[in-house]
């Protein structure tokens, strides 16, 4: 499985600032004028494609200036990775006692970015006019606070999980009112968040403690365990993109929910509470049927590597399937995707008697 949103983050961070505090190391853009010689050199017994190349500077000190760099070989590069003549590729330069080496380290992908970005508001902002607009402002504020302020109270110490909680508030009282206005439709849906947040999070810290994970469960724990300034907790990380991830899924389901059963209110006035509260769940009932599948496909999609290894693993028969699902890699996902779509299964009746009673009791929270 892809590492979590608080690791990748703080992966980014981490090392960007490693890196801009390195005298040795700075970064360029360079345009691959020609492929000189390609062909695959045999390390340590496997083919391993290589590319010379020669580039051009496009920025810094450095601009305008001609060089021929080898690319791939002694680093493993799959065809789909080879570099073609027109192409922008990052340079990384090294200096140290007064030599210099120039690598390519990367493609320049944030052009692509950009535009797809452009791509993604404007439909936003087409289909859905001021409440994009809300929607929009609400990620960009979702984004500041987990890079501005979870991120970094991680790095200096605070507890992983209760960062992730009160982060989660903040992002869930915000986004949820820019995107869907102050109305009782959005407070009964910030209500039933929080209270569908909490439970969440009881059934994470069970079920990771029962379950005995320790946060251990990839590659990129160890990272930051051997990587961070600070000693970083892992299970508590590891919680705390739980309920992250959950949040994501809990708004959108709370707030379908309390439209529905308002909309429902209004077109039958007619209708007892306890007829508001059978009707919405016959919706609410579908909404967990697809969603569930959705945040199941939504985990699969990001971590189909791990299932490729599984299948390895079974065709070499180098470990018996109960090994491999008692990995903590594999556990760690299993346990990430059951909390989650219980948190949404939850929030479904949870919202829609909330939702029932204030319809009912002409009660106005906003």
């Amino acid at each position: 499985m892809k590492k979590t949103l608080i690791a990748f983050l703080f992966l980014f961070l981490f090392t960007s600032q490693a890196f801009a505090q390195s005298p040795t190391s700075s970064y360029v853009k360079a345009k691959v004028e020609s492929v000189i010689e390609e062909g695959t050199k045999n390390i340590s017994g496997k083919q391993n494609i290589y590319q010379k190349i020669s580039v051009s500077i496009l920025d810094g000190a450095d601009k305008g200036k001609k060089l021929t760099l080898d690319y791939g070989g002694g680093t493993l590069i799959t065809a789909q990775q080879k570099l073609h003549p027109g192409e922008t590729v990052v340079i990384t330069k090294l200096s140290q006692d007064k030599k210099t080496v120039y690598v390519v380290s990367d493609r320049y992908r944030l052009p692509g970015i950009a535009l797809f970005t452009i791509i993604f508001v404007a439909c936003v902002l087409v289909l859905t006019g001021k409440k994009g607009l809300g929607s929009l402002a609400g990620l960009a504020i979702s984004l500041f606070i987990i890079v501005g302020f979870i991120v970094p109270q991680i790095l200096s110490g605070s507890d992983p999980l209760f960062t992730s909680i009160l982060g989660s508030l903040i992002i869930m009282i915000t986004t949820l009112y820019l995107a869907h206005g102050f109305n009782s439709k959005t407070t009964i849906a910030l209500v039933s968040t929080f209270i569908s947040l909490v439970l969440t999070g009881i059934l994470a810290i069970i079920s990771v403690h029962i379950s005995k994970l320790y946060g251990l469960g990839s590659e990129d724990a160890y990272n930051l365990l051997l990587g961070s300034p600070t000693t970083i907790n892992l299970q508590g990380l590891l919680l705390g993109g739980i309920i992250i991830g959950a949040l994501g899924v809990l708004d959108d389901t709370t707030t379908t929910q309390s439209t529905t059963v308002a909309e429902l209110a209004e077109a039958n006035p007619n209708y007892t509470m306890s007829m508001l509260f059978q009707k919405g769940m016959i919706i609410g009932k579908e909404h967990i049927a697809s969603l569930v599948n959705t945040l199941v496909l939504a985990y699969a999609g990001a971590g189909i590597g791990i299932f490729i290894v599984i299948i390895l693993s079974l065709q070499n028969h180098s470990q018996p399937l109960w090994m491999i699902f008692n990995s903590e890699l594999l556990s760690e996902e299993i346990v990430r995707t059951l909390v989650g779509s219980l948190g949404l299964v939850l929030a479904v009746p949870i919202t829609t008697l909330l939702a029932s009673f204030f319809a009912k009791h002409e009660i106005k929270i906003s």
